[in-house]
């Protein structure tokens, strides 16, 4: 397998659900705008997307992969499909479990998360309601990475990556034909969140059934229990929530602090986390997927070299990539929200403030991912202590950053903190790997580091011109001259990047990285 190849694959699929996802995201500011409202929505919907980030696509997933890989080398497809069967009944009766709760008990999560929210009972209440419509969302998804776990341990990429682009789909038909006939239109996108969810589970059960992986669930859970893999995987999972929840812990205490900000800051956050998502999703998310199958096979066959030789492929790719994205965040942050969301009800300040806070997060743009890259490095040989260990130093910090920065910066220090802490914890998970011997640097980096410098001041002047010679609110006037001349700008930097390497004597033939399936 071309992991190269592999890894355009699912980028493209990648950047085809974060292209619906930004026309999502341009509807909803050209609709809502930025209120007490909007910011009910995104509270609302950050508790179930919290979960799945924290459980479906993270703890579960870091855990359930490397011991579902170990079985389908060295067990045999019969075992494999036992465990598949018994994951997916424990999973299937904790989730229905965990949503009648979240449903039930959807005030009190309202209340805990944002506190701020209360001082107005009419928004408190909105959030609460789409809370409970929303909530079940969590089974639909956490069901759905389980699908894309074991497709993506077959090899099958494509599908999972491609499956998330259904959820933006549901939301856009929501905002431009469901909202406008609602007594209350912002409800139209909680009704679509659990659209999305079903349709993004039925698109990979074709696929399952093809493999002859689709799970039975059975109505004897506690018979599933017994199943010796679902003990491991549930014994994986608990410290691994914690490993791969930082950012995501910080982000919900950050939604309390930002509910008692100026209205509005939640929203003004929500919209740069989802723009900072863009190039973390492509890169972070892709990179991790379909690297975790690959070191649990190099761990299974006890191949230390192939290990840390794809660790260091990643971490190569991560800086080549993610550097350039990360100084396009800090210095073109204007543009890029002028042009996508200066519409409608999203007025200037509100470009202002998220552009503030997109910048803050460009600085830890590059730790975000490299996270990515990294936890994967002790999950696929099933060691979950250490990033759990490092994972609570880095709370810890987190939040004394939030106290630093949020009395200077306001919404923005949030963001900052979360990019802060995000640094921290991959300069520790990277020395983790190093001491213990899992990662050894390739020959090569001193001059790689060199090479990414000098094109990354040549594109940061190039970017800075072209932010100082337009006006990018006053193009507002001319929409679709503002589009073409942003696209035309990264474009021209993009090129500007690569060939600057190229002249520097960068070698990319060296990324086409071959592993075996």
């Amino acid at each position: 397998m071309n992991l190269l190849k592999t890894l355009f694959t699912v980028s493209g699929f990648t950047l085809l659900s974060r292209i619906t996802g930004l026309v999502r995201e341009m509807l909803f500011a050209r609709a809502f705008g930025t209120s007490l409202y909007t910011d009910a929505f995104n509270i609302a919907f950050r508790i179930p997307n919290l979960l799945r980030r924290l459980w479906a696509e993270g703890a579960f997933s870091q855990a359930f992969v490397p011991i579902l890989g170990e079985f389908k080398n060295q067990h045999g497809q019969v075992s494999t499909k036992a465990l598949v069967d018994a994951s997916a009944t424990v999973l299937a009766w904790i989730l229905v479990l965990l949503s009648i709760a979240g449903v039930s008990g959807a005030s009190w999560v309202i209340w805990g998360v944002a506190t701020g929210l209360q001082a107005d009972a009419q928004a408190f209440s909105s959030a609460v309601f789409m809370t409970r419509v929303m909530f079940p969302y969590i089974a639909l998804v956490s069901l759905a990475s389980l699908a894309s776990g074991v497709l993506n341990t077959y090899r099958h990429f494509a599908l999972p990556a491609a499956a998330p682009v259904l959820l933006n789909l549901s939301f856009i038909v929501a905002s431009l034909w469901v909202a406008p006939y609602l007594d209350t239109p912002i409800y139209a996108l909680a009704f679509a969140v659990i659209a999305g969810g079903v349709l993004q589970l039925a698109v990979q059960l074709p696929a399952l059934a093809k493999l002859g992986m689709l799970p039975k669930i059975s109505a004897r859970p506690f018979k599933a229990f017994t199943h010796p893999g679902v003990k491991r995987v549930l014994a994986k999972m608990v410290p691994a929530t914690f490993a791969v929840s930082v950012a995501q812990l910080s982000l919900i205490i950050n939604t309390n602090i930002a509910s008692r900000l100026t209205a509005g800051s939640v929203s003004w956050l929500s919209y740069a986390d989802r723009l900072m998502e863009f190039p973390s999703a492509l890169l972070g998310v892709a990179l991790g997927t379909i690297l975790l199958p690959s070191l649990a096979q190099a761990h299974a066959e006890a191949n230390a070299a192939e290990y840390s030789g794809l660790l260091d492929w990643g971490l190569r790719l991560t800086f080549l990539l993610a550097a350039p994205s990360a100084i396009a965040l800090l210095i073109y942050a204007e543009p890029l929200i002028a042009t996508l969301y200066h519409y409608g009800r999203f007025s200037a300040l509100d470009v202002a403030m998220v552009s503030r806070a997109l910048s803050a997060y460009g600085v830890g743009l590059v730790g975000l991912i490299l996270v990515k890259i990294l936890a994967p490095g002790f999950y696929a040989k099933q060691d979950i202590k250490t990033p759990v260990k490092i994972a609570l130093v880095v709370l810890a910090i987190t939040q004394l950053c939030n106290y630093i920065f949020v009395p200077f910066f306001a919404h923005t220090g949030l963001s900052l903190s979360i990019g802060v802490g995000a640094c921290i914890n991959a300069l520790l998970l990277f020395v983790g790997l190093y001491k213990k011997g899992i990662y050894q640097p390739a020959p090569g980096w001193g001059r790689f580091f060199v090479q990414l410098t000098l094109a990354c001041s040549v594109l940061a002047i190039v970017l800075w011109g072209f932010r100082q010679h337009f006006d990018w609110l006053e193009l507002g006037t001319s929409p679709i001259i503002r589009m073409l001349l942003l696209a035309a700008s990264l474009l021209l930097v993009a090129v500007v990047y690569f060939a600057t390497l190229w002249l520097l004597g960068f070698k990319y033939a060296w990324f086409k990285r071959q592993t075996r399936c």
